[in-house]
């Protein structure tokens, strides 16, 4: 009886260990800095620089179709944790996977510096790994997203010698109005009714670098945001209008209810829906909206991550293979 469950077991491995094999891992990231970036206003309210690079994954022995870019930590919780999840299926479609990170721990991109490392690098991958200019896709929830709607804004605007070829972006569940946000932690603060370190430390940075709050630096906020309720002529949403933009959301408004004491103003959700309208006001016919919906559990702890592992990631690969065939 133990032969065939041993036979069972080794027949796994070989097929694991071929499937692992399909696909090639290229990482290269420069020493640690020895710096820290200030958060905040107290004497220890500083995070330590991280390693700036990438990470590559490459379908093995393929002509590769596409890439996916994810504008990820190098760092924080597990280094790529979201684009991982994209490794097999891209494998599978010939689709490289490409992971980028500054130096800066969870960078706003409020510095051109930071933008333009991440453009010069983007170039320096594509021609060292001879990656088609093809069938770009940049995905990403939390300010992996957020980045990517700024670099985007960023090489749109700027007349580059290297152009990168953008078929669609994919967008899950993070801030596009920092003015909202803003306002947000405000009224977070205020209440004092939970672990208040991500409001002050996000109006903190906005404070900082937008050089005021969203009453007495109103344009800067705007200028910021890629889509902003308050702002008349949302200016950015243009930059995105010739893209496929698939957007995932998870309203989760009975858990951040009793959690957080939120209003559905207080949601990302907001944001996108009101980003894809504008998109569509601007032209744009190819925009989809997933709402994701999962089941209320009020002892399980939901935010942006746990809504990119919620996605389907067969039917996203699906998606973005339909996507090159327009």
């Amino acid at each position: 009886m133990k032969t065939p469950h041993k036979l069972f077991f080794l027949l796994f491995l070989i097929i694991f260990s071929n499937k692992s094999l399909s696909q090639k891992i290229v990482e290269h990231y420069k020493p640690l800095k020895n710096d820290s970036l200030r958060i905040g206003t107290g004497e220890n309210d500083f995070l330590p620089f991280i390693q700036k690079g990438y990470t590559l994954m490459l379908p093995e022995n393929k002509n590769i179709k596409g890439v996916l870019v994810f504008l990820e930590d190098s760092k924080y919780d597990k280094k790529n944790k979201s684009s991982k999840q994209m490794y097999n299926q891209a494998s599978e479609n010939d689709f490289a996977v490409l992971s980028i990170s500054t130096e800066i721990p969870l960078d706003f991109y409020f510095s051109k510096s930071s933008v333009n490392y991440t453009h010069n690098l983007i170039q320096e991958v594509f021609n060292k790994h001879n990656l088609p200019n093809e069938n770009i896709f940049f995905l990403g929830t939390s300010l992996v997203g957020h980045r990517a709607m700024k670099y985007i804004e960023f090489i749109k605007k700027r007349d580059y010698d290297f152009q990168i070829n953008i078929k669609g972006v994919v967008i899950c569940d993070f801030t596009l109005d920092w003015a909202r946000k803003w306002h947000q932690h405000k009224r977070d603060i205020k209440i004092n009714r939970f672990d208040l370190w991500e409001p002050i430390f996000m109006n903190f940075m906005l404070e900082t670098y937008l050089k005021g709050t969203p009453k007495t630096a109103q344009d800067n906020y705007h200028n910021f945001s890629t889509y902003s309720y308050s702002d008349g002529n949302n200016e950015n949403v243009k930059f995105y209008k010739n893209y496929a933009v698939r957007a995932y959301v998870e309203p989760k408004i009975k858990y951040r209810l009793k959690k957080y004491y939120r209003t559905l103003y207080e949601n990302n959700t907001t944001d996108i829906v009101g980003f894809l309208a504008e998109l569509e006001l601007a032209g744009n016919e190819n925009t989809e909206l997933i709402v994701l919906q999962p089941e209320y559990n009020p002892s399980e702890n939901r935010n942006t991550q746990t809504t990119w592992n919620e996605i389907n990631k067969d039917e996203l690969m699906d998606w973005i293979n339909k996507q090159t065939e327009k």
